[in-house]
């Protein structure tokens, strides 16, 4: 699935720290920055109280691994809500893609809302929900 034109951005540089013995990203990392985009996207849209009041946590990655860069390359990842929520789950896509213009790692993470106070699963909110959803 292709980014939508409106779909949150970040630059992220390769670091020495995720290199591997095979000389580039390792796969820890490629989840960790889906993780990084899911929270800047959250952080930039979502309201204080919401942020306030709510957690996300993966409940799934689904991830494909297209190609990878070395120390000091730099990707642009980009994430979007496509489809509306299910009760408290929705799914995430994100994608990173190269300075030669190609995808080098996609995912399709699904993710549960936490009401921080109680520690449980609550049903996304609908006007929180529509702030996210991208067609």
């Amino acid at each position: 699935m292709n980014p939508p034109e409106t779909a949150f951005a970040l630059s992220i540089t390769a670091q020495p720290q995720d290199i591997d013995e095979l000389g580039h990203v390792n796969n820890a990392v490629w989840v960790r920055w889906i993780q990084d985009m899911a929270t800047a996207h959250w952080q930039a849209i979502a309201p204080q109280d919401a942020i306030d009041r709510y957690i996300w946590v993966v409940t799934r990655h689904e991830i494909d691994y297209r190609g990878n860069i070395g120390v000091g390359d730099m990707v642009t990842g980009q994430t979007w809500i496509s489809e509306p929520p299910k009760g408290a789950r929705f799914w995430r896509n994100v994608s990173f893609t190269g300075p030669d213009g190609k995808i080098k790692v996609s995912a399709k993470t699904n993710w549960a809302i936490i009401e921080q106070s109680s520690g449980r699963p609550v049903r996304v909110p609908a006007g929180l929900a529509e702030l996210f959803l991208q067609d």
